[in-house]
């Protein structure tokens, strides 16, 4: 029970989210179409409140962004199950969930240096569910995280060339996961987990105007602490059960120490001429922190009665991009991106089955009105086949051992409204 509360309470299943781990780098749609290699050098609109704040002394006025992106993960496992005198079933059909994931900024002039804003976006999440009957219903049946991150932020620009930034996070995040449970000759029954909890953190960031067509960036995010809090329902078969196996299957309140990552960008964006801009991003974000999963129960007892051990590894994120500007009031986008995975093969779940990405993004911005735009985005993420071996991790042999491997995609459009008052 314990990896299955632990792994997908506190992070989401990685052919839904969209960057390395369980992050969604969905947080704008101008930013979808370059494969976000922009980064925090583009400062295009009010949405580098999340990627660098120092981008708002590029902003003039008071500006309100709106963005939408509808994501739809593709994640089908293709393997087998230890025999475990049960049925084995099939093989979970397609797990990936469709989702929206909105994002609101708006951004001020406190002064001609001093620029203030506010983000509201959704940094974690998504949901996978599968067969109730597939084969490996004992490890995983549904997964479903929801997180909220408000991040009111200051930029200041010290003189032509230099500006910074810096904001706070509030992140709420909450989750919802469920499972079969092998209750051996006494039949089958289920196990629900939920819990929540908010947690702080900042970001910094810096611009330097190199030339008058070409600046670098850099930016920091920092890691998230949470306790989440929740707890756990059990449906058992029978209540005529061994003590040790009613004790294990008690319900009960339930918390896990978690960290998550801080993030590091480097950037730069250039206009080439009048017509085309290029601009590239690195990123890298310290998942090697990840090394266990514990729960515990307010008795102080662990849940399933040892941690978890994940042992992920540090990550880079590398893209490119480009602008056309079509003529004065259409711009057209492109952009590449090649997105490095946390997890190792032989610490890869069922809740958390994803590998490395390439992307490959376009999109579109419509200047409507002096006042408003419109942004479209689209990119496909091609994701390399993942191996999974839970003998090689999994602690609980009622479960089974699950052997395959994960045939993944990803299909993201993404939709901005973006008006100056």
């Amino acid at each position: 029970m314990k990896k299955i509360f632990l792994v997908c309470m506190i992070f989401t299943t990685p052919l839904g989210a969209n960057a390395a781990g369980f992050a969604l780098i969905e947080q704008s749609a101008s930013g979808m179409g370059n494969a976000f290699a922009g980064g925090g050098a583009a400062a295009e609109d009010a949405s580098t409140i999340y990627f660098n704040p120092a981008g708002m002394t590029y902003i003039e006025g008071t500006q309100l962004v709106g963005a939408l992106h509808l994501i739809k993960p593709n994640a089908e496992f293709n393997g087998t199950i230890s025999p475990l005198a049960k049925p084995v079933g099939d093989n979970g059909g397609d797990a990936g969930d469709l989702a929206f994931v909105p994002n609101m900024y708006f951004k001020i002039d406190f002064n001609e240096r001093v620029k203030l804003g506010v983000g509201v976006s959704a940094p974690f999440g998504l949901k996978t569910e599968y067969n109730s009957t597939w084969k490996g219903r004992f490890h995983a049946i549904k997964s479903e995280v929801k997180t909220i991150n408000v991040n009111p932020a200051l930029a200041f620009k010290v003189n032509d060339q230099l500006s910074v930034g810096t904001g706070v996070s509030a992140v709420w995040a909450q989750a919802k996961l469920t499972n079969a449970v092998n209750f051996g000759g006494a039949g089958e029954g289920s196990a629900r987990v939920k819990g929540d909890d908010w947690g702080f953190g900042f970001n910094l960031g810096a611009i330097y105007q190199l030339t008058s067509d070409t600046r670098v960036s850099t930016a920091y995010r920092s890691k998230v602490n949470q306790t989440l809090d929740g707890d756990v329902t059990f449906v058992r078969p029978t209540n005529i059960l061994p003590p040790q196996v009613l004790a294990a299957t008690a319900n009960g309140d339930v918390s896990a120490d978690i960290s998550l990552p801080e993030t590091f960008s480097l950037s730069v964006f250039s206009k080439i001429d009048s017509t085309w801009d290029v601009m590239g991003d690195v990123t890298w974000t310290h998942w090697s922190r990840f090394k266990e999963l514990r729960i515990m129960r307010s008795n102080g007892a662990v849940v399933g009665g040892a941690a978890t051990p994940e042992n992920w590894s540090n990550t880079m994120r590398y893209s490119i991009g480009m602008n056309y500007h079509y003529n004065d009031t259409i711009k057209l986008r492109g952009g590449l991106a090649y997105d490095e995975e946390a997890i190792s093969d032989n610490f890869r779940t069922a809740r958390i089955p994803g590998n490395d990405r390439k992307w490959l993004a376009l999109g579109a911005n419509w200047q409507v009105m002096p006042s408003s735009s419109i942004d479209v985005g689209y990119s496909h993420l091609f994701i390399s086949d993942a191996g999974i071996d839970s003998s090689k991790n999994e602690i609980n042999p009622a479960k089974g051992v699950l052997k395959g491997s994960y045939d993944g995609s990803v299909d993201i459009l993404s939709l901005q409204y973006t008006h100056n008052f």
